[in-house]
């Protein structure tokens, strides 16, 4: 399998395909040329629609045309997959709705302007579009243009497709000659019944290809079907009542390009009397046409690969694209259905791509005589499916969600359905061009609205929510009492001017009564700019002068991390929420004056409340004291298990390591207990414990547990039970922290 230029930085030149793969290759070259030379033909009548009939096979031959250039000019140009290039409706839609407004323009002149004129105008947008968009692939834009807005590209797709569908209604109707849809019921006494038979049968055939066969594309299914019923009814006799074929090219309509011909006609002048037109819509087709290539190109590639190379794709298309302009032809892009079908019957290398080129090549030339004969009821027939087939998945499943009941945000669906319904009137109603513009400006407006709002994602105080650091039963009493006073807000999103203007004054409401500490949680704001990071400045500011302190969680690797450096002190960053609520906590102990800085008596320890003085002095006999420096380990995840141990002084902790850091899951400090698996499973040990600062404590061995449990049962038995209560605190603390990392 050749790999493909856009799946890796820089492709080498791809060898020459083996016999094999060469077989395979042309067998879905010629295959995936039968889909795409009827969509080619079609969308390229859909674009010189507005001419009229004597124009009509002209613009299957534009698609033609296009399709043929595109193809080898992209294979010529290095594209060594088996994407197949040909007209795509979008672009294809902007074209028409472009070619009938340069025929409208100017109403208050005293001469409409001559087709020749027109087609010069509106062929030399085609070829400035494609420099443009060989130009947006040079100056790697093509990342930049994948964020441009969907509804806006939704927007035209479903106007695309409603409007191939409308145009279709006169050929299935039979009429012989060019009718507006506008007109089409107002001239349905001259429709042929037979026509519209023939039509139904084609459309269902190609709807319902997959039932008749796998293996023949459903666009050939429908042809196949469709043609035979036209031409079964003409041998009985009734060819009166159905309605005519593509026809051949007409001497009286000769197609004139900005390469081509154009006797008679200087270029200079409509060219520099249009120059304004020209620019503008020549823009907006290289956007349109970007957005649709990118968007394809990734619905085309194959699972599992991962794409680069967008901008390369944007060169050759718009080189393509220019060149195609030169010869007649219309504006191309990826077309999807082709292109699956080329790699479902075994395209596997650039090759099958050009034999898909050389098969449309001789349609265009060779064949397109007997093509001419291709009933229009049955081309039109097919095309209302694809153009059915090509409403915006996006908009259904919004649309979808917009009337089902309890659906959340559904204002925001409302505007992006909004958005891509104005695109789509304003582009017939007014102008195609200016459509693309003002679609744009305004879903950029509506996200900057919604960026504007509050990125709070929630806030809560910590009287229930603690730290994992170990607090005696009168620390936690006086951290339930107080632990409203320490605020969280988790921040997401990006943070400027709107986003933190908005949380400033949320501060300010939140912390106005009884508020000693606001921890912001930062590590899921993905933008800070510098007017953000100063608003957060002055939060600071102002609520030091209300006496509360100010602690920021974010990763210090962050940009975020790196842009409030000059503004923060470095020892109110910290990596999690945990050890800034620890942080939170210590102050309000400190203040409370109940920290713990002198060692603990054995009589002192929580483990030990439920002990008589008799008791604890019989204990003490079993107990050895130790002690740890800071850093030091006490024992690792999966050293046997000996010993308990009670900490009486100093601190302890179980931390999970990762690369920006790590996790702590629980600290011990004066007053806990651990190791306490190893006198109740005899196992390995479950984490690794470091000193955080000196440590001192006692321990019990396991032997020394044995002979206390035969010698003084009920010192045993009582500190048994006094373990499982320990443990079920462990065991909330756990849930607790689950939920913590969960969210």
């Amino acid at each position: 399998m050749t790999a493909s230029p856009d799946s890796t930085p820089a492709a080498p030149p791809a060898p020459i395909p083996g016999v094999a793969t060469a077989r395979s290759d042309i067998i879905a070259g010629l295959v995936s040329s039968t889909v795409a030379i009827p969509l080619a033909m079609a969308f390229g009548m859909f674009a010189f629609v507005t001419l009229g009939d004597e124009y009509f096979a002209y613009g299957a031959m534009a698609g033609l045309i296009s399709a043929v250039i595109a193809g080898f000019v992209s294979v010529l140009l290095g594209d060594r997959s088996t994407r197949i290039y040909a007209p795509r409706i979008t672009t294809t839609f902007f074209l028409g709705l472009l070619l009938f407004s340069l025929l409208q323009r100017d109403p208050l002149a005293s001469a409409a302007p001559s087709v020749s004129a027109t087609l010069l105008v509106f062929f030399a947008i085609i070829l400035l579009g494609g420099l443009l968009q060989a130009l947006f692939g040079i100056l790697r834009l093509g990342s930049l243009i994948k964020f441009a807005p969907h509804p806006v590209m939704a927007g035209f797709q479903n106007m695309a497709a409603v409007l191939l569908f409308l145009v279709q209604l006169g050929n299935v109707l039979g009429f012989d000659h060019n009718i507006s849809f506008t007109r089409v019921f107002a001239a349905i006494g001259e429709a042929q019944p037979l026509s519209l038979v023939v039509a139904a049968l084609t459309f269902a055939a190609m709807w319902n290809a997959r039932r008749i066969s796998t293996r023949v594309p459903p666009v050939l299914v429908g042809l196949g079907c469709g043609t035979v019923a036209y031409y079964a009814i003409v041998l009985f006799g009734l060819g009166d009542m159905l309605g005519p074929v593509i026809g051949p090219l007409t001497a009286s309509a000769a197609m004139r390009t900005v390469l081509v011909d154009f006797s008679g006609l200087p270029m200079v002048a409509p060219l520099a009397q249009s120059a304004s037109v020209i620019l503008s819509g020549a823009l907006a087709l290289a956007v349109i046409a970007s957005i649709d290539a990118l968007l394809c190109a990734k619905l085309t590639s194959q699972p599992g690969e991962i794409r680069a190379g967008d901008d390369r794709l944007l060169v050759r298309l718009g080189i393509a694209n220019a060149i195609s302009a030169g010869f007649g032809g219309i504006t191309n892009g990826i077309n999807i259905g082709p292109s699956l079908a080329n790699r479902a019957f075994g395209g596997r290398s650039w090759l099958s791509v050009v034999v898909n080129a050389v098969a449309v090549l001789a349609a265009a030339t060779l064949l397109f005589p007997v093509l001419g004969y291709i009933p229009r009821a049955v081309l039109s027939a097919v095309i209302m499916v694809v153009a059915i087939q090509h409403i915006d998945p996006w908009t259904k499943q919004l649309a979808a969600r917009l009337i089902k009941p309890g659906t959340p945000q559904r204002g925001a669906i409302a505007l992006d359905l909004g958005v891509s319904l104005f695109v789509s009137l304003l582009s017939i109603a007014i102008n195609v061009v200016l459509a693309v513009f003002i679609g744009i400006v305004l879903a950029v407006l509506l996200f900057v609205v919604r960026m504007s709002r509050s990125n709070i994602r929630r806030f809560y105080r910590c009287d229930t929510v603690r730290s994992r650091r170990y607090r005696d039963p009168a620390e936690l009493e006086v951290l339930h009492v107080q632990g409203t006073s320490v605020l969280v807000i988790e921040l997401q999103g990006a943070l400027f001017f709107g986003t933190a203007e908005r949380l400033a004054q949320i501060v300010d409401s939140e912390t106005a009564l009884g508020t000693r500490a606001l921890l912001l949680e930062l590590r899921r704001v993905t933008e800070i700019d510098s007017t953000g990071a100063r608003i957060l400045g002055d939060i600071d500011a102002a609520l030091a002068a209300r006496g509360v302190k100010l602690a920021l969680v974010l990763s210090g690797r962050t940009e975020t991390a790196a842009r409030l450096a000059d503004i923060f002190h470095g020892d109110r960053f910290f990596p999690d929420i945990d050890r800034a609520i620890e942080w939170a906590e210590d102050e309000l102990l400190r203040n409370a004056a109940t920290g713990q800085s002198l060692e603990l008596s054995l009589d002192r320890l929580p483990l030990l409340s439920d002990f008589t003085p008799d008791q604890i002095e019989r204990l003490r006999g079993w107990l050895e004291p130790v002690a740890w420096p800071a850093g030091h380990v006490i024992f690792r995840r999966g050293d046997p298990g000996s010993s308990l141990y009670l900490v009486t002084k100093g601190r302890a902790s179980v931390h999970l390591r990762h690369d920006d850091g790590d996790i702590r899951l629980v600290t011990f400090a004066a007053g806990a207990v651990l190791g306490e698996l190893a006198l109740l499973d005899r196992g390995p040990r479950s984490a690794t414990i470091t000193v955080d600062e000196d440590l001192t404590g006692f321990g019990l061995s396991e032997a020394s547990f044995s002979v206390l449990c035969r010698e003084q049962p009920d010192i045993a038995i009582k500190l048994l039970s006094a373990l499982g209560r320990e443990l079920s605190v462990r065991i909330r603390h756990a849930n607790m922290t689950i939920l913590q990392l969960e969210t």
